[in-house]
């Protein structure tokens, strides 16, 4: 006789959207306690990546923001010892995951519920044109430092996948740049922008 699949109970539209909710308040948090606890243990940083994104964005449409799920934190790879400390202090979980230097939410959380670190002034991966920023090229939003905006655009540039033009057509969209940057960058980059500019709509 033929096994009977069963399938679980299909969640409500209610608790869809929590979930949603909650995918982007879990995100929030992680941001807040790994931020919290470099800047406790005097450990200079600055936050890139797409909540970096999300912030510029906020200054001008909040409406435009869009959710991620990483945490991207710059720090100085001479500060690596203390933050971990820090983090560890705070309760997250360290791992090098191919290569990458991240801290987890705890020991049975996924790698995508984590803090990545990146160190300034290293450069980044094979066929990228540029090293990651500096964390003093930073601004104080208040709750935690980000990356200021001409050096957030120029690391998106470098790195250039599907996230990064995502980012910067967001930044574009809401005026945050515009044709007069591509005379901020070297001709590759220029390029890669220039690109984004006269294909908006992809």
């Amino acid at each position: 006789m033929p096994a009977v699949l069963s399938f679980p109970v299909p969640p409500t539209s209610d608790d869809i959207l929590q979930r949603m909710v909650n995918a982007v308040e879990l995100v929030r948090q992680r941001l807040l306690r790994a931020t919290a606890a470099l800047a406790s243990h005097a450990v200079p940083y600055a936050v890139a990546g797409g909540n970096a994104v999300a912030a510029w964005v906020a200054t001008v449409d909040e409406a435009a923001v869009r959710n991620t799920q990483a945490v991207d934190v710059l720090i100085r790879r001479e500060d690596f010892e203390r933050a971990k400390v820090a983090l560890e202090g705070a309760g997250f979980v360290y791992k090098n995951r191919a290569g990458n230097e991240i801290f987890i939410d705890d020991v049975n959380a996924h790698p995508r519920h984590s803090v990545k670190l990146s160190y300034t002034d290293e450069y980044l991966a094979t066929g990228a044109d540029g090293a990651h920023p500096v964390v003093e090229d930073s601004t104080d939003i208040g709750e935690y430092r980000v990356l200021n905006l001409l050096p957030l655009v120029r690391l998106k540039l470098c790195t250039f996948d599907l996230d990064d033009r995502v980012d910067l057509r967001d930044l574009i969209d809401i005026g945050l740049i515009d044709q007069s940057w591509t005379a901020k960058f070297q001709p590759v980059l220029a390029a890669r922008l220039q690109g984004l500019l006269d294909t908006p709509d992809g």
